[in-house]
């Protein structure tokens, strides 16, 4: 957990990290002692991003230095030139990159519900892939060499579903969100085949029903009132905060059999059952242990609390 400060030392790329669950994993990290850069396009400075939401990545520089150390910039991770140049910045600040987390995304504004491919809004499709696929692509073909000069790396893709999950067509969402996360779980297969015989461990990870800051804006609570939102959607009571997922990414990246989890994508609850932390009111979730047993229609009146 964060209070021993197991990374101590260690130096996080967390890619993707103005709000949700990368802002979690980027303060969670700086809690167990990591020197964590934070990027993302939302800034008090250059203003929002196409995703127009309020949450800047100063906001989330401001949350790390209140439990460690680390910086917040602004970058944009489809432009290679931008890329690279954080990572030489990297270079010359540290010598070394320990762990780089990539949740890079904010497509859904693009998503077309309901669609068919011939349907579908040509050009914001074509764009959702460029936030969620190319940004991946770029962050990690720039940060590999420097992770190799080191004597052990972590490469986390963070993604929305398990592999048995995103194996199949996901209902209802549009082809290209669909493509995405399909996308996301073959880049955790392909960068485990090529890292393989190096020291770097690559692997993904999901959260489940995630209350990011939009999601609670959707049900007008927040994360002290969530449960407000149970009256007229009982299956949000599997819900988790983004603390969840984060927690047990830092205790993974202490982990020195994080290997055990090589190429696999583990969920919020996998790493819980591993390392033991919790969510920040004590309780375990596993949504996708829930969507398994009942489906993904599934409305949540009963068989909650099997799965908290």
């Amino acid at each position: 957990m964060a209070e021993d400060r197991a990374l101590y030392g260690k130096v996080a790329l967390v890619a993707g990290a103005t709000r949700g669950a990368g802002r979690a994993i980027a303060v969670e990290l700086a809690r167990a002692g990591a020197h964590v850069y934070a990027t993302g396009r939302s800034s008090r400075q250059a203003g929002r991003s196409e995703i127009d939401r309020p949450e800047t990545i100063e906001e989330t520089g401001d949350l790390i230095d209140q439990v460690g150390a680390g910086c917040a910039l602004r970058v944009d991770h489809e432009d290679p030139d931008a890329v690279a140049g954080l990572v030489e910045r990297i270079d010359r600040d540290h010598g070394r990159l320990d762990i780089l987390v990539n949740d890079i995304f904010g497509g859904d504004r693009y998503a077309d519900w309901g669609h068919p491919l011939w349907e579908h809004d040509l050009a914001g499709g074509l764009r959702m892939l460029r936030m969620g696929v190319d940004t991946h692509l770029i962050t990690s073909a720039k940060a590999i060499p420097l992770i190799l000069r080191g004597d052990r790396g972590l490469l986390i893709e963070v993604t929305d579903g398990t592999s048995a999950f995103n194996a199949n067509v996901r209902p209802g969402v549009g082809f290209y969100y669909d493509l995405v996360k399909a996308n996301v779980d073959r880049i955790v297969k392909g960068l485990h085949y090529e890292l393989r015989d190096r020291r770097v461990v690559a692997l993904g990870v999901t959260p489940g029903w995630l209350r990011s800051e939009n999601m609670l804006e959707h049900f007008a609570v927040t994360e002290a009132t969530w449960r407000d939102a149970l009256a007229t959607v009982p299956g949000f009571g599997i819900s988790e905060s983004p603390t969840y997922l984060a927690r047990g990414v830092a205790a993974l990246a202490a982990d020195p059999r994080a290997d055990r989890f090589a190429g696999t994508v583990a969920t919020s609850r996998q790493l819980s059952d591993a390392y033991g932390v919790t969510d920040t009111d004590g309780s375990r979730p596993d949504c996708w242990g829930l969507i398994g047993k009942y489906g993904l229609e599934y409305d949540g009146r009963e068989g909650i609390a099997e799965f908290r």
